[in-house]
């Protein structure tokens, strides 16, 4: 029984130490990842940016055509409530001619 008390702290003492360097080996891995997806998403930061001249000329480019759409759309819909507009007019005419 002394044997126990004796040799179960040293065992627990002994296995404390190795959980430790083992934590402390994952903990600099884990430090020297997040390190290289740092420096990976710094590169993309950098790509993103780079593209923002074309995302911003296809932005334009969609707002020129989207008022060139828009206009064309406003045209024809008053041209054609015109032509409605006359052809009731002229129905009305007849109604009260007949």
């Amino acid at each position: 029984m002394d044997y126990l008390n004796i040799l179960l702290p040293v065992l627990l003492y002994i296995f404390g130490i190795i959980l430790l360097i083992v934590l402390i080996i994952l903990g600099i891995r884990l430090i020297q990842l997040v390190e290289k997806i740092d420096h990976v998403v710094d590169d993309v930061t950098d790509k993103v940016h780079s593209l923002n001249g074309l995302f911003a000329v296809v932005d334009k480019t969609s707002d020129f055509l989207s008022r060139i759409g828009d206009s064309v759309v406003g045209a024809v819909a008053t041209v054609s409530s015109k032509i409605f507009k006359r052809s009731k007019s002229k129905k009305k005419e007849e109604d009260i001619y007949e």
